[in-house]
């Protein structure tokens, strides 16, 4: 069969590009990514062998070879895993063939702009997994000799990295894989049996199966997580990381217990400090691995642990579990649901006691992960109550963020609800004309900007039986809430104050103008500096949510629901159109245009599009032009 050419997948090539101009500090981090990937071919067909034990008849122990030719200026590490075929070769070796890539392309570009390109590169190669094009770090040519547990075939892999790669049949004695790096002329130290020594130890020491350098053994060949921790330095725990998770950030938590009992097992596992860029796409899913006395058996168990912990990395294993069980088996296997209820209890109890040892730390892990730990408030009704403890929010009254306990703490006398806004963003929140009355009475609100938080409130309800109120909505009460002495006697004078003559008519003309363009229209109770403003009414959907479900087409426009307009009844503005109404009648024809545009000034206010921009052109003309004529 003659040799095939390929093209790499346009964000591969970007990726290579970017590796390829790379001056990266620790070039010598290929290595680590290269003896990871021959660990986890072999742990793959460890685990396949046991369900058919003759694809390693003949060759049962796995092992990582390391070999150095000097002349060649080659260095080659061989496995004797579960190898490849051609379509795997074209799939994992040309192709990111994971969720998330064309976010993946984007940042790329983004680094590529930036001044730090080398370690934004580098960051977004072990974000994505793809660990082996660091190997174009240091090498002008890559060579992959492949052959796949129980076929009779090998193919050749090769590339430059400059956008294309071959492929083409190749002669291999057994199964496995060779992965042969062509040194630059620059890179000769990695030609060097002491320096690969060192390299092995200080990165792939915890790997458990022997890498081989002629006759020696490098590493100590042990699973980690069966050591005791305080055999176990911080350079270890975070090499394991990397060799796990296929990262190059540093774990943010480590988490290394042994569980006895009922049954028996060891967790090693860890929080990242970096989030992955396809953290939120549908098929995103746990990637914790599970082994069964020390055999891997999958890195895809669904039922280890919950979807919204998805960002956990590491290892979980069980004497207890049967070697053989299945995904399906597992799934509804009452000792993995034992074993994942108390991993859950683990985490919450370290995060718990990260969050009271060190809060900004604690900001940094709730940042990143936050929006993800919040599905579970969805989706775990039994651990709601842990994940709102954990749970912190930004507010409209104080810099940095807030536990809801905080909020409750401070919340002024006659406050009985948790009052929160929704938006895209904290500054689209705090601009929001619905906050005026909250900040005039000096009640703190929740700023949820988050999509999520418009699924999990709805179904939370409550803390610590306090209601969580939307701000957006009709029927925000703060006439019971204390204001302070010098709001308070701003409030008398107001109440005091003649109201004008007149709204009541003014209420009746608007309500005629707009009939269904609006389900209501109120006196506001919450403006203090805005005119009008649009709020849900009780029951309806809340204008954010609404938003939210438009863009991602959940909604069309006929299924909009028509909002409450309320009116601030002390703003000149209202006096003035309330004189026209008192004086001409609330038919005026003033009146009609004024009212489309309080409408369009209120869905200008909550960022949204007016109905009719040509009417609000021709309104907005003429308006301008009396103005000026007075």
């Amino acid at each position: 069969m003659a040799t095939e050419k390929h093209a790499f997948q346009a964000e591969v090539g970007k990726l290579l590009d970017i590796v390829a101009h790379s001056l990266y500090s620790q070039k010598e981090i290929f290595l680590r990514e290269l003896v990871s990937n021959a660990s986890d071919a072999c742990d793959k067909l460890r685990h396949l062998a046991l369900t058919q034990p003759d694809l390693t008849a003949g060759d049962p122990g796995f092992r990582i070879t390391l070999s150095i030719d000097k002349k060649a200026r080659t260095l080659t590490v061989s496995d004797n895993g579960i190898g490849m075929d051609k379509d795997d070769l074209v799939g994992v070796l040309g192709t990111i063939a994971r969720s998330g890539t064309q976010a993946f392309a984007a940042s790329l570009a983004e680094a590529g702009k930036d001044k730090d390109r080398k370690d934004a590169a580098i960051s977004l190669i072990g974000q994505f997994g793809v660990g082996f094009y660091s190997a174009f770090m240091v090498a002008d040519l890559v060579e992959v000799v492949t052959r796949k547990a129980g076929a009779d075939g090998a193919w050749k892999w090769s590339s430059d990295g400059k956008g294309e790669f071959t492929i083409e049949p190749a002669e291999r004695a057994g199964r496995g894989t060779d992965v042969i790096v062509h040194l630059k002329k620059d890179e000769k130290e990695y030609l060097e049996d002491a320096r690969i020594e060192h390299i092995v130890r200080t990165y792939s020491d915890h790997i458990g199966l022997p890498i081989m350098l002629g006759e020696r053994t490098l590493n100590t060949a042990s699973a980690l997580w069966t050591r005791d921790r305080k055999d176990i330095t911080e350079d270890q725990y975070r090499e394991f990381y990397h060799h796990a998770a296929h990262a190059f950030d540093d774990p943010w938590m480590t988490l290394h217990n042994r569980v006895e009992g009922v049954i028996g097992y060891t967790n090693l596992l860890f929080i990242p400090s970096m989030r992955p860029f396809d953290l939120f796409h549908p098929d995103r899913a746990t990637s914790v691995k599970l082994y069964v006395k020390k055999v891997f058996i999958t890195d895809r168990c669904e039922g280890l642990l919950p979807p919204y912990l998805r960002f956990m990395k590491g290892v979980v294993d069980s004497e207890d579990l049967p070697l053989n069980i299945s995904r399906e088996m597992m799934q509804h296997n009452p000792l993995v649901a034992k074993i994942s209820q108390g991993l859950v209890k683990r985490v919450f109890g370290e995060l718990k006691k990260a969050a009271e040892k060190d809060a900004d730390n604690y900001t940094t892990f709730w940042e990143t992960f936050g929006p993800v730990l919040k599905e579970g408030l969805c989706e775990d009704k039994g651990n709601q109550d842990k994940i709102l403890e954990l749970a912190r929010f930004r507010s409209s009254s104080r810099p940095g963020w807030i536990s809801l306990a905080d909020y409750v703490a401070a919340m002024k006398d006659g406050q009985e609800a948790i009052y929160y806004i929704a938006a895209e963003d904290p500054e689209a929140a705090l601009a929001s004309p619905q906050l005026e009355g909250f900040k005039a009475k000096g009640v703190e609100v929740l700023l949820m900007t988050d999509p999520v938080d418009e699924f999990w409130l709805p179904r939370v309800a409550k803390f610590q039986d306090k209601a969580f109120k939307s701000a957006t909505r009709g029927g925000a009460d703060l006439s019971k809430v204390a204001a302070s002495d010098a709001k308070a006697d701003g409030e008398k004078k107001a109440e005091d104050a003649p109201k004008h003559e007149g709204l009541d008519a003014l209420l009746a003309g608007i309500k005629t103008a707009l009939g269904t363009k609006v389900k209501d229209v109120r006196l506001s109770e919450r403006l203090t500096d805005s005119p009008v403003c649009l709020v849900a009414d009780e029951g309806d959907l809340d204008i954010n949510l609404e938003r939210l479900l438009k863009q991602h087409k959940q909604l069309s426009g006929q299924d909009l629901s028509p909002r409450v307009l309320e009116i601030n009844p002390d703003h000149a503005l209202t006096a003035r159109l309330a004189g026209i109404a008192r004086d001409k009648g609330p038919a005026d024809p003033a009146l009609h245009e004024a009212a489309f545009m309080l409408l369009d000034q209120a869905r200008i206010l909550e960022g949204e599009p007016v109905v009719d921009p040509q009417a609000f052109s021709r309104r907005l003309s003429k308006l301008m032009a009396q103005g000026l004529a007075a």
